[in-house]
């Protein structure tokens, strides 16, 4: 069955770096549209970032130039860089797979940046 797992999450400092990573089994990853959403407590889920098939990449304005979504199409894994992070990064994060109508969640993974 379609499975995403979401890892990397953490506590960090202001101004820190992680890296997230999803690996995925179950589908023809190669094909699916992959995007990083967030959601803060108390906020709606938002999406962050996304990378299509072909490697194209959009980014939300709020982390453009911060954070770096990539795809490893041999591994079946998606990955989040995000670099110089602030406190409003404070969410779980979670991994989608999206083609067409179909869209596939992983159980998400908690970023904490607080000093």
């Amino acid at each position: 069955q379609v499975q995403l797992v979401e890892s990397g999450g953490d506590l960090v400092q202001p101004g820190g770096s992680l890296r997230l990573s999803c690996v995925t089994s179950g589908f023809r990853f190669s094909i699916y549209v992959m995007a990083w959403y967030r959601q803060a407590p108390g906020k709606q889920r938002e999406l962050v970032a996304s990378i299509l098939s072909g490697g194209i990449t959009d980014y939300s304005d709020s982390v453009k130039g911060r954070f770096t979504i990539s795809r490893d199409d041999d591994k079946g894994t998606a990955y989040l860089q995000m670099n110089s992070l602030k406190p409003e990064d404070t969410a779980v994060y979670y991994c989608s797979a999206k083609y067409g109508e179909y869209q596939a969640w992983g159980q998400g993974t908690q970023v904490t940046v607080s000093s």
